[in-house]
């Protein structure tokens, strides 16, 4: 199957990066380089590094750029400022990273992230540790439920892994139909019509394999601190839990004194480190969400070093 990932807010991030033909940029999600092709055309004496975790999208991003002032690397964002380091790069202007998952890894069922269409229950964005089969059939109940609860928002998360319990014990779980089926068959039927009642656990299930939100968590310094003066992060989030951490620690960035406010003169010497663009963050236009319905859920944060 083609790689296919339709670059979501494409225009915006461009819009936003605000790319300097001498700048270094980083991509830390290239993905199928729809953001990193755009990025890397504006450079003339620059340079761009792509990262991905997913071999798939390192060979497919390897060749979309080829001609073009860009190194496609193979490693997790999270791992940035060592991967930079070991190439040299100790600043950047700006850098990039895209949370959603690629059209590619949804659309190609070996991959196991869809639950319309059965695979094995995979869900590994890098293709190496534990797969969702490996916590569906291993996890206690309370483990699961915990983890549909926490990265699904799923409200009928204990009755789900209560059934997931029940059947494994008959036959271990380990396609994506079967799966969603029991999903279905553990929720009320009035929670079946507000979409895909697999939808949420999916997600979660996801999110536990790949460690996202800890990965999120870990870069979210690093990456600020890799940005020279002006230089811009800007982040894509696709469901509310890592929105709510990008837009925290963005808010961190820009607090500056936290001296009492009866304090007349400040002591503590604390300035804002950054600046954030769009309080709100920047949805989807209405155009796009017709083009392509997955990004109805994405949202653009950017933030600029002070």
């Amino acid at each position: 199957m083609e790689f296919k990932h339709y670059s979501v807010l494409l225009n915006e991030t461009i819009e936003e990066l605000n790319i300097k033909p001498d700048g270094i940029y980083v991509d830390g999600t290239a993905g199928g380089a729809g953001h990193s092709k755009e990025i890397a055309k504006r450079l003339k004496n620059g340079m761009l590094y792509a990262l991905d975790q997913d071999p798939d999208a390192v060979a497919v991003a390897t060749e979309r750029l080829k001609g073009l002032p860009a190194k496609v690397i193979k490693s997790n964002f999270s791992d940035m400022k060592k991967v930079l380091g070991g190439e040299g790069v100790e600043k950047v202007d700006g850098i990039l990273l895209d949370l959603g998952v690629s059209s590619y890894q949804l659309d190609e069922g070996e991959r196991g992230f869809s639950y319309h269409k059965d695979a094995f229950l995979d869900m590994r964005m890098s293709k190496e540790g534990k797969t969702a089969a490996d916590l569906v059939n291993n996890l206690s109940v309370y483990e699961l439920a915990d983890i549909f609860r926490m990265y699904g928002e799923e409200k009928f998360a204990m009755k789900i892994a209560r059934e997931i319990v029940k059947e494994r014990e008959k036959e271990p779980i380990e396609r994506t139909v079967r799966l969603a089926q029991i999903i279905a068959n553990s929720v009320p039927a009035a929670a079946r019509r507000d979409g895909h009642p697999a939808r949420k656990c999916f997600q979660a299930l996801r999110i536990a394999v790949n460690g996202e939100l800890d990965v999120l968590k870990s870069v979210l310094d690093d990456a600020f601190d890799l940005l020279n003066k002006d230089g811009v992060l800007a982040i894509i989030t696709f469901h509310s839990l890592e929105d709510l951490m990008v837009k925290h620690k963005f808010k961190e960035f820009t607090v500056g004194c936290t001296c009492p406010p009866d304090i007349p003169v400040c002591v503590c010497g604390k300035a804002p480190r950054g600046k954030v663009i769009h309080k709100k963050g920047i949805d989807p236009s209405s155009e796009e969400l017709k083009e392509n319905q997955r990004s109805r859920s994405a949202k653009l944060r950017t933030i600029i070093k002070l």
